[in-house]
């Protein structure tokens, strides 16, 4: 039977990772997302899992050998944040090419330097474009389930690609919440047997993996990656329906809250979004048409979903917890891109908070729509980027 827990985020994820039963994990531990690996070894211990946990020296090492593992034939998965997941770099674009369906929970947290433990999404942007899909969860039960589909999204043989599933560091990894757990068996019975696709070790059927791939070929395997993540927008909308109708919680490319009249719509990622559903909830009550559009996919990034959605919005303010330097937001980029083609165009602009972990306080989501207020005003954008919570001039 499902059971009902108070568990820290990170926690929840080495739970699903018990209930997965992976045949290998390779990990490496780094602050915020210890506590994944470090449970999840317990249950190795423990006899409760069948998987072989392999130590190894690095994270760079980790991903080598969950490359390894899962061309070999097995279910993969593993745990980072930040700076470790910097050092898998070369790694990501390795799993991505060989069409690897590893697992990988990442917790986000700033990239250095100045040194820092705390929570951005810097580590999951910068990786945006390494072939990875990505999931992003706003709290304990919606990163649980989002690593409960991950398997049947990354090994659906329209995609095989790998999948990374995001939540915020500390914020929901060391946070306990009350969510529930579903049966062990009816996640197994959810996700089933993993089936090999040219496993390296079925040698009657020998193939080549990692090979050198010169200009000969290499534009029409990327397009091939390109196709693969595409088909990835189906696959996540099947497994998440299937989701809804076995456990009762449903979730699409993104969620939107009160949006339906709303003239003034924010969009943003993650643990942020409760803070701002509050807001919502009080600005409601005094009659004004205000929403939420909180992704989930990042990618693929569901361009027209996107569009259709914040299409009668009169202002929509994005929020980056990443910085592109010199450029904007990652997140601002391809919402404004996916509102190009609106005939009507709602005002649009981006800001940046929360770098190296600070604090969105109620208060200042309360300035973001009065700020989106004077903007509706007056008809027009004077700054199109910015950041929150600032000390000081530029």
């Amino acid at each position: 039977m499902s059971a009902t827990k108070a568990i820290t985020g990170a926690g929840a994820m080495a739970e699903a990772m018990r209930q997965i039963n992976p045949d290998v994990v390779a990990a490496f531990p780094i602050t915020p997302s210890t506590q994944v690996v470090e449970d999840f070894s317990q249950f190795v211990a423990d006899g409760k899992v069948d998987t072989e946990f392999v130590t190894v020296e690095s994270e760079h090492s980790a991903m080598s050998a969950c490359i390894g593992a899962a061309a070999a034939g097995g279910r993969v998965m593993t745990a980072t944040s930040s700076a470790g997941f910097a050092y898998m770099w070369e790694l990501l674009y390795v799993a991505a090419s060989m069409r690897q369906p590893v697992i990988l929970t990442l917790i986000n947290r700033a990239l250095s330097g100045p040194i820092n433990i705390h929570c951005d999404q810097s580590d999951s942007m910068g990786a945006r474009d390494s072939g990875w899909i990505q999931l992003y969860s706003e709290n304990n039960q919606e990163a649980y389930d989002n690593l409960v589909m991950a398997p049947r999204i990354a090994e659906d043989l329209k995609v095989r690609l790998p999948v990374m599933v995001c939540q915020d560091g500390f914020i929901i990894s060391h946070c306990v919440q009350t969510m529930k757990l579903e049966d062990d068996a009816a996640v197994r019975d959810f996700i089933g047997p993993y089936i090999p696709f040219h496993p390296l070790l079925d040698t009657d059927h020998p193939v080549s993996m990692g090979a050198l791939d010169l200009q000969d070929y290499f534009i029409e395997h990327k397009r091939g990656q390109y196709e693969a993540m595409m088909n990835a927008k189906d696959v996540v909308k099947k497994v998440s329906d299937e989701f809804a109708r076995k456990f009762g919680r449903t979730y699409r490319f993104f969620e939107e809250y009160r949006c339906d009249d709303a003239e003034r719509i924010v969009v943003a990622l993650n643990s942020v979004a409760g803070e701002i559903k509050e807001v919502i909830d009080e600005l409601r009550s005094q009659g004004e048409r205000v929403g939420l559009l909180k992704l989930r996919l990042f990618r693929p990034f569901p361009y027209e979903e996107v569009r259709e959605a914040l299409s009668r919005a009169k202002v929509v303010t994005v929020l980056d917890r990443a910085c592109s330097f010199g450029a904007w937001g990652p997140l601002f980029a391809e919402v404004r891109a996916a509102l190009y083609d609106l005939p009507e165009k709602p005002l649009c602009y981006d800001r940046v908070f929360g770098l190296g972990g600070r604090d969105m306080l109620v208060e200042d989501v309360l300035s973001v729509f009065a700020e989106s207020a004077s903007v509706l005003k007056k008809g027009r954008v004077d700054k199109v980027f910015d950041f929150l919570c600032v000390r000081g001039g530029v």
